[in-house]
This record gives C-alpha cells, structure tokens and sequence, in this order.
C-alpha cells in the first residue's frame, strides 16, 4: 500500500493517523506540495489529474480524496465494521452526513490557514474563518447535547467513527488560521478524547493529549 502524501497536510494526516489505528503498514510517498507545487506537475497529474492529496494505492486500486479514503479503508480493514457502520443505514447516514461537514471545514478553517501559513492570497481569510466559526458553534452544540446523553463521539453508537477522523485535523489545527477553539468547550473535550484513541498520531501543530494549549 502508498500513500502519496504532504506531512503538513491535514487531509494527509487524516489518513495516515487511520492507517496507524486500523494498524496498517504503507509506504509513503511525499509530495512537495509546498513551495514545490509538485502536485501540479505532469508526473502527479498523471497519478491524480485533480493535483489534490491525499491518493492511495493499494494493490490495483487506486483511490483519490480523503474522505473517500477513509470510507474505502474502513469497509475493506476495520473487522468490527465500527468505523464506517454499512450495516446500520441510520448511523451510516449520520456518518456520511459528518463526513460532508468535515468538508466544509476543510473549505473554510483549512482555507484560512492556507492563507496565513502558506500565502494563499487569493483566498477571502474573513469570509473562510467567519465560515469556520459558524461550522464549529453547529459542531460544538451537537457534541454538547451528545455528551447530555452519555455519548463521546460525533455520530451515535459507543466507537468512535471516520466522520470523527474526517473532522479532527483541521479544527486542530484551526488556530494556524487565526480561528480559536477558545470559544468551544465541547469541541475541546472532544479532540482530547479522538487523541487518546488507541493508535492516534501527531503531526506538526497537534500534539498527544495533555500536550497542547487547545486540548484543556
């Protein structure tokens, strides 16, 4: 198995951090997206003719985005059927419809680090983290009322699931855009619970849990 891969990333690290959890072995294959843009040349092109990251190749098949990827390792490695829940149609409604919410903050809190730590200029950094800010009160509400409940995680059932995979990198690293999770008590209890998930990783800017400011 190869992943072609950016360690800064979060879309990157996303899988990575699975792989890790499912206990998978890979091959990675870095890209240097930035400042090299070599997800834009031809060679790369060849492999993924979006120029996006993450890809991953297993065996024959080859896949593109990353939350397709989850979904892919999930049903094909996870035994338990836990994380990506097909035989419960409800709960794997719920999961793909968080997964689609990881999305949109990849478009706006991500969008907005881009702006500040790699220079995208292009990109309307009020807008992208005002979008931020209205995703995470939505997330942070939903996970106050879940914990009312008992329960830990984004979508029902006791485990955590990919929607929860699919949401953590970039709100942890959402500070990098000048969004705070100062302001979301909810969402910060719930990033410190995916970090003590056994087989979770770090990567620069999210650290264990107990080791970051935003993890309190």
């Amino acid at each position: 198995m190869k992943l072609y891969d950016f360690e800064l990333s979060g879309n990157c690290y996303k899988i990575r951090m699975f792989l890790n959890i499912l206990g998978i072995n890979y091959d990675r294959h870095p890209i240097d997206f930035f400042p090299g843009n070599e997800h834009k040349g031809p060679e790369f092109l060849a492999i993924n003719p979006l120029g996006q990251l993450p890809v991953l190749v297993d065996g024959t098949f080859q896949i593109r985005d990353a939350q397709a990827i989850l979904s892919y390792l999930a049903a094909k490695y996870d035994d338990g059927g836990t994380w990506y829940p097909t035989s419960d149609p409800e709960r794997l409604g719920e999961v793909n419809q968080w997964m689609a919410f990881g999305d949109m903050i990849t478009g706006t809190a991500s969008a907005a680090r881009l702006h500040d730590g790699l220079s995208y200029t292009q990109i309307d950094v009020k807008a992208a983290r005002a979008g931020a800010h209205r995703l995470f009160r939505i997330l942070d509400e939903h996970l106050w009322f879940a914990e009312r409940e008992g329960r830990s995680w984004i979508c029902k059932g006791d485990t955590p699931t990919i929607a929860d995979i699919a949401c953590f990198p970039y709100i942890m690293l959402a500070l990098e855009g000048g969004v705070s999770l100062q302001d979301y008590p909810a969402i910060r209890r719930w990033t410190d619970r995916v970090k003590r998930i056994p087989g979770f990783t770090v990567m620069s800017g999210i650290f264990s849990a107990g080791a970051g400011v935003e993890a309190a």
